[in-house]
């Protein structure tokens, strides 16, 4: 293993990015078509010869292809064994690289997924574009769901939660503070279309354990773990959302390391300005706290975009090993851009940095890394070294067979869907649906009971107030009185027979 990566030579010394400060993050910049993609690649390849794992996405397709070797009949073959000659690279030569393919999808690779609880509320609401009034609502909900040990793991957990809270948000809103079922039900709308996006695909189970993508093969090359990002693309949010909740995970889970002799794993983050467009405070804080504080975990964060000025001060300001492809000068925001750029490097007296930035070719570019003290080189014009893997992308077939051969195949194919809140709140409000079944059924047989005798008391008065009713009644009084009348009568000749009988009455 060598101390560093061969980048290029520059116009006075090789430019090498040294594995010890390879934790300190980086920047690679440049303007589309100026070899961004290209440098990227020398990169991981070179991170995954020096045995550290790379995280990679793929946002055109085109990277993918590095799992094989480079060919002579590619169109680039001319290029790079040109570029390689120049650079006096008598070694030069096509070789494969350890790929494993992901997709959030689950079609061009290994499905990733998270569960719910893991994104927590303030990377979806991010997701979801929710304001502020709707994300405290999405933290109330996870707040109960923790504190009756619901687990949330899907959307539909989620979304069962959000009924729930509905149901009982005059409940919930004396607990946690002001619910309301407009603002659960704004919250539910923008579930189904993250849904619509493909985010059902993305939450569930089994999750991704990172440990898979740390990996270090036995030949003793780092894992390079390649995300179809093509199609996640048109749905920007849930790409960053994804790469932050990812970097995340990994500032959650790995102990701290200080500044080792190489990183456990270097993450490339590409058209990093998704990430940062239209972000929330907390979002940015969050963001600049992982950036700050992953680099004791052993994890390299590099960015690529654009423009530079797309990363935020807070951020840019740690990122030490800085690339800057062509950039264009065309318009005043680009003018701007250029001077911007120009001024993150230490200067050097021969490069006026601000004119070659304009002028540099495609694979060249101005470079400045951190040296064995930790302190930035002067910026240097360089030509990029060229990969040794294949500059394209893959084909179905060959695709097929490197899922099939993958060290990770039919670990995560298949979606497991245990008893979960969306269960459990189901079983719920279908036991409650049934207790006020039988409520409603006990309680419509006692009004038909009280009906009833209402209708034969109503009945009884009817029946003695008519003609008929009367005459009966009549008829039983008289009856009553003669029969009263007739049992005095017999009482009365008993008594008198009894007493004559006694005293010798006359005869």
């Amino acid at each position: 293993m060598t101390d560093g990566i061969f980048i290029g030579r520059g116009e006075e010394h090789p430019q090498h990015l040294l594995l010890a400060r390879a934790n300190r993050h980086g920047l690679v910049a440049g303007a589309t078509g100026t070899g961004k993609t290209v440098t990227l690649q020398v990169l991981a390849e070179g991170f995954s010869r020096a045995g550290v794992p790379v995280f990679f996405p793929d946002m055109k397709g085109d990277v993918a292809g590095m799992a094989l070797p480079g060919s002579p009949q590619a169109k680039t073959h001319e290029a790079f064994t040109k570029r390689a000659a120049e650079l006096g690279l008598a070694s030069y030569a096509y070789a494969d690289n350890p790929v494993v393919l992901w997709d959030l999808f689950g079609q061009q690779g290994h499905p990733v997924r998270t569960t719910v609880s893991e994104m927590g509320p303030l990377l979806l609401a991010r997701l979801m574009g929710l304001n502020d009034t709707q994300e405290g609502v999405l933290n109330v909900a996870f707040r109960y769901a923790d504190e009756q040990g619901l687990l949330v793991l899907d959307l539909k957990d989620l979304q069962q939660l959000l009924a729930h809270c509905a149901d009982n948000a005059a409940e919930l809103a004396a607990r946690y503070g002001n619910v309301t079922r407009p603002t659960v039900g704004a919250i539910q709308r923008q579930l189904l279309t993250l849904e619509a996006q493909g985010g059902a695909n993305f939450f569930g189970e089994p999750a991704l354990d990172i440990a898979d993508m740390m990996a270090v093969e036995p030949d003793g090359r780092g894992r390079i773990n390649i995300l179809a990002a093509d199609r996640l693309m048109q749905a920007p949010r849930l790409y960053s959302t994804f790469l932050l909740w990812l970097l995340s995970e990994l500032f959650e889970e790995l102990p701290e390391v200080g500044d080792p002799e190489k990183p456990r794993l270097v993450f490339f983050f590409d058209e990093a300005h998704l990430l940062f467009d239209e972000a929330p405070k907390a979002l940015l804080e969050r963001v600049e706290q992982v950036v700050r504080l992953i680099r004791s975990k052993g994890v390299g964060v590099y960015f690529c975009t654009q423009n530079p000025v797309d990363i935020p001060d807070s951020v840019a300001g740690q990122l030490g090993n800085r690339i800057q492809h062509a950039l264009r000068a065309f318009t005043p925001k680009d003018q701007k851009a250029v001077r911007a750029a120009a001024e993150t490097f230490r200067p050097n007296p021969k490069v006026d940095v601000r004119q070659a930035i304009t002028e540099l070719r495609v694979g060249e570019a101005l470079v400045s890394v951190l040296d064995a003290k930790g302190a930035p080189t002067p910026v240097e014009r360089t030509l990029v070294a060229p990969p040794v893997g294949r500059v394209g992308p893959l084909t179905e077939a060959e695709r097929k067979v490197l899922l099939a051969s993958s060290p990770v195949a039919g670990r995560y194919e298949e979606v497991v869907d245990r008893e979960s809140a969306y269960e459990i709140l189901l079983a719920r409000a279908e036991a409650r649906n049934a207790e006020a079944e039988a409520a409603k059924a006990a309680k419509e047989a006692e009004r038909a009971a009280r009906e009833r005798a209402r209708a034969e008391a109503a009945a009884a008065r009817a029946h003695r107030q008519s003609p008929r009713g009367r005459a009966e009644a009549e008829l039983a009084r008289v009856a009553t009185s003669v029969g009263r009348s007739m049992a005095n009568q017999v009482g009365r000749s008993l008594v008198r027979g009894l007493l004559g009988g006694l005293f010798g009455g006359r005869r």
